[in-house]
């Protein structure tokens, strides 16, 4: 009888989803664009910026994002989450490159 009870309880976590999974479906929070950082993606499609969180857990932090689509200063995203940060976007000089 406990063991089917065990199985019972093991599926229903899994239709729940995972503790990461939940975190991205609760409320949407907004950002200001406060910077255009470059162009991005393998054909250039998406847009860097740094955005300052105005609600939420991480309220005052100002992160790097991708955005797809137009963008401008002052515009507000609204975030899933905000505890992933994009990474820097590289440089395509190579050392040596200019002198």
């Amino acid at each position: 009888m406990a063991k089917t009870q065990q199985k019972t309880q093991q599926q229903q976590q899994k239709q729940t989803g995972t503790k990461g999974s939940e975190k991205i479906i609760g409320e949407a929070v907004p950002a200001i664009v406060q910077e255009l950082l470059g162009r991005t993606g393998a054909r250039g499609e998406l847009t860097q910026v740094k955005c300052l969180v105005e609600a939420g857990r991480d309220k005052g932090r100002v992160m790097r994002r991708n955005v797809k689509g137009p963008v401008r200063i002052g515009d507000i995203l609204m975030l899933r989450e905000t505890e992933i940060e994009a990474r820097k976007i590289k440089s395509k000089v190579t050392k040596g490159a200019y002198t």
